[in-house]
């Protein structure tokens, strides 16, 4: 007789599995951002009460800090409660760190909106003491400004770039690229004692022009664009150049007409980020330009006014009362972050609208 063998019993592949669940060990799902919330609502709870912000602020940080990482430490055990910690402090930096930027806006809102009328866009201050005036001639003087700082410095810096990258080789580059770094930590100080002495040797001491001011700028604007242009033209693939030259393409062409047009979104984004960088400069224009109260939109004859040193001067010199003189510092400044933020969603725009296309 054949030897009979027992047959175990085959555990069903289908059937559950008991033991634990698979959610054991774990801390509920939302326990991190109902825990920040707590934590939040509790530091607004002491600022409100007298508290210093900044102290409520760092306390909230290390009091979330600590909880998350004891109770996943308790629950979750030590390797989870790791990276919990680490998220956690990453979570925080980022919250602290956007505290100032939530701070100056809040304080140039409430403080700017009080003279945002039609007389404050409409007027200048020629013979204003007290209140009422506008700022119409320095948003003008800025625009004109910056645009000629933008007409000299961004043929110079697309230019050099494109040498830069497609040319340069050997000791001249390396000089050119070592000098624009050098250009690129310059103080804007700098920039702007270097425009007044330029313009002092030909004119004379004591010269003022609006002309001075776009110089200034330029030499801050330069190595923006340089270093902008130069990161956008070396992500082009050097398959489209090489496919150019097997086509028998001169060189000054490929460029033109295959490497710009693919890093035209990049190049253009970086220039009016540039742009939007040196609009808000003091200190260069307030040397080389100075401040006038009138209309004056010729910026080769004569002192210009600019937002940013229109506001320094309305703080600085407020007269008596003083109180109109501030409110209209606070609007001038305002009125720059809202053409600064422009600039900065044209250049998304531009960066999304000249993106090149791919396939999907």
């Amino acid at each position: 007789m054949p030897p009979t063998t027992s047959h175990s019993p085959q555990p069903d592949l289908y059937e559950p599995i008991s033991g634990p669940s698979l959610t054991a060990g774990q801390l509920p799902r939302g326990a991190a951002p109902l825990t920040l919330t707590v934590v939040v609502l509790a530091a607004l709870g002491l600022w409100l009460s007298g508290w210093n912000p900044a102290a409520c602020a760092v306390l909230g940080a290390l009091t979330y800090t600590a909880v998350i990482y004891v109770w996943s430490r308790v629950v979750e055990g030590s390797r989870k409660a790791t990276d919990r910690l680490v998220t956690a402090v990453v979570t925080c930096a980022f919250l602290l760190a956007l505290l100032p930027l939530i701070s100056v806006m809040v304080t140039v809102l409430s403080k700017g909106l009080v003279r945002f009328d039609a007389e404050f866009f409409t007027n200048s201050m020629r013979g204003v003491t007290g209140e009422g005036g506008g700022v119409y001639h320095a948003i003008i003087g800025t625009l004109i400004i910056t645009g000629f700082a933008a007409l000299i410095s961004v043929p110079v810096g697309m230019l050099t770039a494109i040498y830069l990258v497609e040319y340069g080789r050997g000791k001249l580059a390396r000089a050119i690229t070592f000098f624009v770094d050098v250009m690129t930590g310059i103080p804007s100080i700098v920039a702007g004692l270097f425009a007044f002495a330029l313009f002092a040797l030909f004119f004379g001491p004591g010269v003022r022009m609006g002309i001075m001011g776009s110089i200034a700028l330029s030499v801050l604007m330069i190595p923006v664009v340089v270093r902008s242009t130069e990161e956008m033209l070396k992500l082009v693939p050097n398959e489209l150049r090489e496919a150019a030259y097997a086509l028998a393409v001169p060189k000054w062409r490929t460029i033109l007409k295959v490497v710009l047009p693919t890093a035209l979104a990049g190049i253009a984004t970086g220039v009016t980020l540039a742009i939007a960088r040196v609009m808000g400069e003091t200190a260069p224009l307030l040397i080389a330009v100075g401040i006038t109260s009138g209309d004056n939109f010729n910026p080769f004859d004569g002192r210009m006014a600019t937002l940013s040193v229109f506001s320094y001067y309305q703080y600085v010199n407020p007269g008596f009362p003083p109180q109109p003189a501030l409110d209209r510092a606070w609007a001038a400044a305002l009125v720059l972050i809202i053409i600064v933020m422009l600039l900065n969603l044209v250049a998304r725009l531009i960066s999304r609208l000249f993106a090149p296309k791919t396939r999907g």
